[in-house]
């Protein structure tokens, strides 16, 4: 696989819970088994705008040379490695409900994906 089409499928899938996250957060997270107070209805659409953003960075970089995207590869492999360790805490913790290993499979791929990326294929 080349970078292109992995950033290209982030993109997507980053997009997809983003605005999800950023219209319909309460719903979207009732599917996982979570439920949101008002709270918590702020701060998954702050994450989905981020991931709105996320996405469109890695939309709009997705055809540049892979030597000049080092850079953000290595930014958004510690991002999605924070974020598979935050999603898998709490799944341990019992606040998501057997989908959310789904969840927590997604940002595992996309860690591992962008490792690979960044530290296996550009030195090879």
């Amino acid at each position: 696989m080349k970078l292109s089409l992995f950033l290209a499928i982030k993109a997507v899938i980053s997009l997809f819970f983003g605005v999800l996250l950023a219209i319909i957060p309460a719903q979207l997270m009732a599917i996982y088994g979570s439920t949101l107070d008002p709270s918590g209805v702020l701060m998954a659409r702050l994450v989905g705008a981020l991931l709105i953003g996320i996405g469109l960075i890695c939309w709009l970089s997705r055809n540049k040379p892979e030597d000049s995207l080092q850079d953000i590869v290595l930014s958004l492999f510690v991002a999605d490695t924070l974020g598979f360790i935050v999603v898998l805490m709490g799944q341990l913790a019992g606040l998501m409900g057997p989908l959310g290993w789904i969840i927590v499979l997604i940002w595992l791929l996309l860690a591992i994906g962008l490792g690979y990326f960044r530290f296996i294929k550009s030195s090879g």
